[in-house]
């Protein structure tokens, strides 16, 4: 057809007009179908590009809601402490999510469970919970703890009902008592069961009691501290990426 709409030539038209009228039908035929199948190319070439384009998806979120050791307290840039690390493992593995440090410095489980509802206004995937420390540290009852871990879990779970939950436990030192520090300790065990969530038994695991691996007051890691937290929650996290 590109041949024909090349080679074609117009017929001289004289007075009698008439005379000429199949060839001028033809001519107008050929017009009208070299147009439409330069139409029809065009058409599908855009067809084409628009379905070579990838489609895009949303990055899913990874919510670390806890106290300064979520916080990286002490770090000159918080990126350093073990979630901004976490963060880091996602982007050299390609994997498409982002993680959101929600750890504020000083957090009990109470002063979580107020500005939880706030932080649920965004969508979340995962959720790391990671406090009950300063609770343990300030000697409060274990079941003020407990319940407010599970009041903080009951709200995620009601907005976002598929998102996966990560619990990390703490343990804290018999300053307190043996049956308080015991205690203290099975709560994140009993909540763990009670919710079917992945835990992470003890977050400090290599890392709390050993000086070097923590800054002078002895409670909060170094950048090499906080290499090692990383570790802990990632084999707890990875298969629910």
């Amino acid at each position: 057809m590109n041949g024909l709409c090349l080679n074609i030539t117009y017929p001289l038209i004289n007075m009698n007009r008439f005379r000429f009228m199949p060839q001028l039908l033809l001519l107008m035929a050929v017009l009208i179908s070299c147009n439409n199948e330069k139409k029809e190319t065009v058409e599908t070439t855009d067809a084409s590009k628009t379905a070579s384009k990838p489609a895009t998806s949303a990055k899913k979120t990874i919510v670390f809601f806890g106290n300064s050791l979520t916080a990286a307290y002490g770090l000159d840039d918080p990126s350093k402490g073990f979630a901004g690390l976490i963060q880091k493992r996602l982007d050299s593995l390609n994997l498409d999510y982002k993680v959101i440090n929600a750890g504020v410095s000083g957090e009990t489980t109470s002063g979580g469970n107020s500005r939880i509802d706030w932080l649920l206004k965004q969508p979340l995937d995962i959720f790391v919970l990671e406090l009950g420390g300063n609770d343990g540290l300030r000697g409060i009852p274990v079941s003020e703890t407990k319940k407010n871990l599970q009041a903080i879990l009951d709200k995620v779970r009601a907005k976002y009902p598929d998102a996966k939950l990560v619990l990390a436990g703490m343990q804290i030192p018999p300053n307190m008592g043996q049956k308080y520090a015991a205690d203290f300790k099975a709560v994140y065990g009993d909540i763990a069961k009670t919710n079917d969530l992945t835990l992470i038994p003890f977050l400090l695991e290599g890392v709390g009691g050993e000086a070097k691996l923590n800054l002078p007051d002895g409670i909060h890691p170094t950048e090499e501290g906080h290499k090692i937290l990383a570790e802990n929650v990632w084999v707890k996290i990875k298969d629910l990426l």
